[in-house]
């Protein structure tokens, strides 16, 4: 792999000997200070301004942030979106019900007026990049206290927020890079009327389901498909009738060319969130108490999701996307822990820690700039290190536990409404509006008795496991009440509470009395966990301020110590780049993984007593007739493929782009031998699964006979006959591929 050199805030871990091409999340604004005469060697044929622009439609204008944690690209000239299945589950499961499973069954609109709006859902696209850094530290000073610092930085993000947006009705997105070292502002432009237009039953889309979570070899069509509506006018605008089929600035051409090992390819997207620069001391807490925590309990919460999943199929489809949610990291957690371990990511960033200390002990001025970076830091995991039970508890067998508590949560603002010594009626009028909305949707995808069960379960754990002196008060003496039987403690708890019925949640909106509300046993709870949570946060104020400088000096030192070297930021749901190549790999000795995946072993999963390897009885005749149409490789139809490019969570659904721009796969998973990655990049073993782009290509056209998608799309191929139905005029050709694209259509 080659060396890479870019400017002051593109990056690389220091622990690597060198620089790879496949590791890193490069803000794209940067993409000039690349060494792009090597992107170019690899097989770039794009200039920097076609892949970043804010003057010139460029890749960039077809990237979406999609909802609040994937990724989607624009496919056509009406704004077709192509993201995740998995992206799109929760809007999919919105739409089902037990006549019309979609989730189950598919879903594919035959036209612009079959297509399904989604409630509260938008998609933003980036419209330039700003850095800031010196506006927001200007009247940073050394003498002040981390406080005062934030303080001042607070106020400054604040206004600079507020002048980006004056005068238009962009988003303004600003955030620190490298722990508070480098600012940038992201300037957004959100459009909240996104429609469904298609996805395939989730015997495809989820195909391998939990046990194919973060593995390879994989066979998964992890697709879905929606679209952006504007006003006439073009403008971001609310759902109406009216509204019109977005025209983007750029859309992505497709290409069913197919990949091979060593073909140069990038990944655009939003990455939620890395910590690559974490301490020895994070990770160890993390593998200590963090991980198995969380693990533990979110195991419980899918046994009991799965007992009334599995015998009823009304409440199958209400908590189908919850499940997914906690699913999913679930298992990303026991990944997460096997390969810091096995991969012995600790001791690296010991060494790493020690190399540093050496360095800044070698100078008396970096002694005092840097000496207490690694202490104030290690300082904190001790403070905090009896507390990590309790916090991981609270947030997930309570802030993320029983749906009551989290409904009543939504009442907070107006119960202060309510206690105000002056009420303002047309707040609080409005207050209520909106929560009878929210209740609404809240109560399509609720289960009681389900519920009921997780506050059983729930408490009984956090009760067993949680110190007793880091407990609520009010809690223990429940327990203590009702002699530690949690069924009884909970059956008492929702016999006596709204929280758990609609009818009388908006029996009491009609009529709200603030003292009612405060006696609600649900509220009350939910009061005493909040209220205790928050009073141990505050005893590790001091703590976690000393943490946090700690970092900043920390990141400063390592940039300084590592001056030949470049570091890029953590992700942070900003738009990356990250770039490399089409590539298979070896996980342990005598296994080597090829970079494909075909229909062949979709059959050979097939499971008909297993729901997660159920293969559609349309997609086995496929198969077996070889009908693959212009997107297979003679009797193969490929269906996903590896490269070495570094994502995280939040790149969910974004492009796989060739060298000249076209979409050649989607993104949808890492690979389970390299979970370590959001901490710590592993070249050789670090892979992104992405779905082929012909799999889903063929998924529309073959399986679901959607030509209607099909023929919206600007399809490029350079190597083999062109079905008629893909029209010429649709075609992107280059000079040298005109003639023999005429003869075909001859």
């Amino acid at each position: 792999m080659k060396k890479l050199i870019i400017g002051i805030f593109a990056l690389m871990l220091v622990f690597q000997p060198m620089l790879k091409a496949d590791e890193g999340m490069w803000l794209p604004f940067l993409v000039e200070r690349l060494n792009y005469e090597d992107m170019q060697k690899m097989g770039l044929e794009l200039t920097p301004e076609e892949i970043y622009s804010v003057n010139n439609a460029s890749l960039k204008d077809a990237i979406v942030q999609f909802g609040n944690g994937c990724t989607g690209e624009i496919i056509s000239d009406k704004g077709l979106i192509l993201t995740n299945h998995h992206c799109g589950y929760g809007n999919i499961q919105a739409h089902s019900t037990t006549e019309n499973d979609y989730l189950k069954d598919g879903f594919w609109a035959r036209s612009l007026e079959e297509e399904l709006p989604n409630e509260d859902f938008s998609v933003s696209f980036l419209i330039r990049v700003d850095d800031v850094t010196d506006q927001v530290l200007e009247d940073v000073t050394k003498d002040m206290d981390e406080q005062e610092r934030n303080k001042v930085i607070n106020e400054k993000i604040n206004k600079l927020k507020k002048e980006a947006t004056k005068d238009n009705e962009y988003n303004a997105v600003l955030k620190s890079f490298f722990d508070g070292n480098a600012y940038y502002l992201f300037l957004m432009e959100e459009y909240p009327d996104v429609r469904l237009v298609g996805a395939p039953p989730s015997s495809i889309g989820n195909f391998g389901g939990d046990t194919d979570n973060w593995m390879w070899p994989r066979h998964t069509g992890d697709f879905s498909l929606f679209r952006v509506y504007t006003a006439p006018d073009g403008s971001p605008a609310e759902y109406s009738k009216d509204n019109v089929p977005m025209k983007p600035k750029h859309h992505l051409p497709i290409s069913i060319d197919g990949v091979k090992p060593g073909d140069f390819s990038m990944i655009m997207g939003y990455p939620g969130g890395t910590d690559r620069y974490m301490t020895s001391f994070g990770i160890k807490q993390n593998l200590a108490k963090m991980y198995p925590t969380r693990i533990k309990i979110r195991r419980q919460k899918l046994d009991i999701m799965d007992k009334y999943m599995d015998n009823n199929s009304s409440v199958k489809i209400k908590y189908a996307s919850k499940r997914a949610r906690v699913s999913n990291y679930w298992k990303n957690f026991i990944g997460m822990s096997k390969a810091l371990k096995d991969l012995k990511i600790p001791q690296e960033k010991e060494q790493l820690e020690e190399r540093l200390t050496k360095w800044i002990n070698e100078s008396e001025e970096r002694k005092e700039k840097y000496g207490n970076a690694l202490s104030n830091i290690e300082e904190f995991y001790k403070a905090s290190d009896d507390q990590i039970t309790h916090r991981y508890y609270f947030i997930e067998a309570i802030y993320l536990g029983p749906e009551v508590i989290g409904l009543s949560r939504q009442f907070e603002p107006l119960a202060a409404a309510l206690d105000a010594d002056e009420k303002d009626d047309e707040k609080i009028e409005a207050m209520i509006a909106k929560i009878k909305s929210d209740i609404k949707k809240h109560f399509k995808d609720y289960y009681k008795p389900l519920d009921k069960d997780m506050m059983t379960v729930m408490f009984r754990m956090y009760s067993n496991e949680v110190p007793e002196n880091q407990q609520p008060e009010l809690f223990k003496k429940m327990v203590k009440k009702h002699d530690g039987n949690f069924e009884e403690l909970a059956a008492k708890v929702y016999s006596n509470s709204m929280f758990d019925s609609k009818e009388e949640v908006m029996k009491w909106l009609d009529d709200p009395k603030l003292k009612t509300l405060k006696k609600d046993p649900v509220y009350k709870l939910k009061e005493a966990f909040f209220m205790n949570f928050n009073k141990m946060q505050a005893g590790l104020q001091k703590a976690n301020l000393k943490k946090n400088k700690g970092r900043r000096l920390f990141m400063q030192a390592l940039r300084k110590m590592d001056s030949d070297k470049t570091f890029y930021p953590d992700a942070n749901f900003t738009m990356r780049l990250s770039y490399g190549e089409v590539d298979g790999y070896k996980p342990k000795d005598a296994v080597t993984y090829r970079h494909y995946t075909t229909l062949q072993g979709i059959m050979e999963k097939e499971d008909p007593d297993n729901k997660e390897f159920i293969v559609p009885e349309k997609l086995k005749e496929l198969y077996k007739n070889k009908n693959y149409g212009p997107y297979g490789e003679g009797d193969e139809m490929h269906v996903c493929f590896l490269t070495n490019h570094d994502i995280t969570g939040g790149n969910s659904g974004s492009p796989v782009i060739d060298g000249k721009g076209n979409l050649i796969g989607l993104a949808f998973d890492g690979n389970w031998e390299a979970m370590s990655g959001d901490i710590a990049f592993e070249d050789e073993l670090q892979r992104t699964i992405n779905a082929d782009i012909r799999y889903v290509l063929f998924v529309i056209d073959k399986f679901a006979g959607a030509q209607n998608i099909i023929d919206e799309l600007d399809i490029v191929h350079a190597k083999k006959k062109v079905k008629k139905h893909m029209k010429s005029d649709k075609m992107q050709k280059k000079p040298e591929q005109e003639k023999e694209i005429e003869e075909v259509e001859e």
